[in-house]
């Protein structure tokens, strides 16, 4: 598990968090950050899925994917 992987990763997540407009009226920072927890396998991240009980806009959704590509690629 790379510690600067996953450190990167929730940065990058709360810059999402802080810059939408929404999102903070709807849920706080550290439960945001609990809905896409990094698993690894064979010592390689794997993406975390769509929450299913929050729903993100397209957007959002793509931004936290290029999020978690940049910090495990």
């Amino acid at each position: 598990m790379d510690q600067y992987a996953q450190r990167m990763y929730e940065m990058k997540l709360e810059e999402i968090y802080r810059g939408s407009g929404w999102i903070p009226d709807e849920i706080s920072l550290p439960d945001f950050l609990a809905l896409f927890p990094v698993e690894f396998k064979n010592g390689k991240a794997i993406r975390p899925d769509k929450p299913k009980d929050f729903d993100f806009d397209r957007d959002t959704y793509l931004a936290i994917m290029v999020a978690f590509r940049q910090a495990f690629s």
